[in-house]
Parts: structure tokens; sequence; C-alpha cells
């Protein structure tokens, strides 16, 4: 025996037309408030055209400027630093393996020949990375002169994340602390120097002079581990292979 179901009443064709025209009604409502919210931006736009177009000519002069800047003067200005920088480091580099060299370093720091030295390099040409390496070089020469406040303020002044001259530039910022008997300072820079890199060149150096400098001031437990750390990682080093007698000495005075 078939089973009955009972079908729905279907709306009414006046139903249907109700539902359409509600429908037209919501979809011209949203059409609506669009345009009028198109029509408000608009507005702002027009009235604001002025200040939006002088704020991206700004912005595009801006990118376009610091393009130029680059390109037309820091460029031919780095480049002219470099070529001043070759005489004044010549005499640097001639002054390192001389026996007399105090005139060499002077040359190297106030120029020769109608050329520029370190310092006028540091001045004249601002900003370059020929003027912070000018820094560096001139930093030395003066520590090397042993005249260490100037050596203080130069090497103090220069920046670099070169693993050799970053770290270079604190251990002699460290020398110059201790000659001028600063030891908490010179103490300071060494260990930024050790920490700058980890090479055999330069690790063990400033790791002794650190430990050295901690034992004068009586930072017993610090210089051995200072001490401890070149024999363990360094030991083929010429700090490695004498290593031994500074430790004894730590352990002797406990």
């Amino acid at each position: 025996m078939a089973t009955y179901k009972k079908r729905g009443n279907k709306p009414s064709k006046q139903k249907k037309e109700e539902n359409i025209l509600e429908e037209q009604s919501t979809t011209a409502e949203v059409f609506s408030t669009l345009d009028k919210s198109a029509s408000k931006t608009e507005e702002w736009v027009a009235r604001n055209q002025k200040y939006i177009l002088g704020v991206i000519g700004v912005v595009v002069v801006g990118i376009l400027g610091f393009l130029g800047y680059n390109q037309f003067i820091q460029a031919p200005k780095e480049k002219e630093a470099s070529n001043e920088m070759f005489l004044a480091q010549q005499y640097f580099d001639q002054a390192v393996n001389a026996a007399d060299n105090d005139s060499l370093y002077n040359l190297a720091l106030n120029g020769a020949e109608g050329k520029y030295g370190f310092i006028d390099i540091i001045d004249k040409y601002s900003g370059t990375k020929a003027a912070n390496l000018a820094k560096y070089s001139a930093g030395m020469a003066y520590l090397n002169m042993n005249q260490y406040q100037e050596a203080v303020s130069y090497l103090g002044d220069f920046s670099s994340d070169d693993l050799i001259l970053g770290a270079l530039a604190k251990g002699g910022l460290g020398d110059a602390f201790v000659q001028l008997n600063q030891l908490d300072d010179a103490l300071e820079y060494y260990e930024k120097a050790v920490k700058h890199s980890t090479n055999d060149f330069i690790t063990p150096r400033f790791l002794l002079k650190a430990g050295l400098t901690a034992l004068e001031l009586n930072q017993n437990d610090k210089a051995l581990k200072y001490f401890t750390r070149i024999k363990e990682e360094f030991p083929d080093t010429e700090q490695g292979r004498t290593i031994d007698t500074f430790i004894g000495k730590v352990e002797a005075l406990k």
C-alpha cells in the first residue's frame, strides 16, 4: 500500500513578487550606500587633492634625492676620500715597519706632498668609509707614538663590524687605558676585543692581556678563567705555549 506524503503549500504568485521586490529594494540600498561612500571618498580626495599630491611628491622627491645623493654626491665623495687616503696609509705602513717611526706617523697623520693626512680626511670627508678607517689608523698611530689620550679619542670614534679591525680597535683602546692607568677600562675593552671575534691571531692575544689586567686588579678568578681558556682552546699559539707559567702564578696566589 502506497504511503501518502503531505505536500506543503507553494507560495502564491503574489508572495513571490513581494520577495523579489524586497530583494531588489535591499540590493538597491546596498548599491546606494556604496555609491554614497564612493561619492564621499571622491569628494574627500577632491577636497584634499593638493595635500595628497603634496605628500606623494615629498615621498618621491625624498627617494629620488636619496638615490641622487648616493650616486652624485656620496659615491664621488667616497672615491675622492679613498684616493686621498692612499698616501697617508703608505706612510702608516712604512712607520709600522720602521725603527725610528714617529716622523712617518706624523706624515700619516698630518699629510705631505700636498696630500691630506688622516686628520684632514676625518675632517673633510666626514661620513665616508675612508674617514671612518682613518680614525682607526690615526688612533693606532697615536698609540704607537705614546699619545694615549689621542689614541682613545680616535679609536673610540671608530666603528666596524669587521672581525679583525673591530677587535684590534677595542684591544688598542685597552692598551691605551693600561698606559693611562685606567685598568678597569682596559679590562673592559680587552674583554670586548675577545668577544668581537674568535681566531688564533686575536683571541689568545687579548685573553692574555685581559688575564694580566685582571691579575693587576686582584681579580684572580677572572684571570685564571682567561688563562685557562688559552690553554684549552689555543694551546698551539704563542700565548698557549707559555700560558702554564701564568696559570701557576695565579694558583700560587690562592
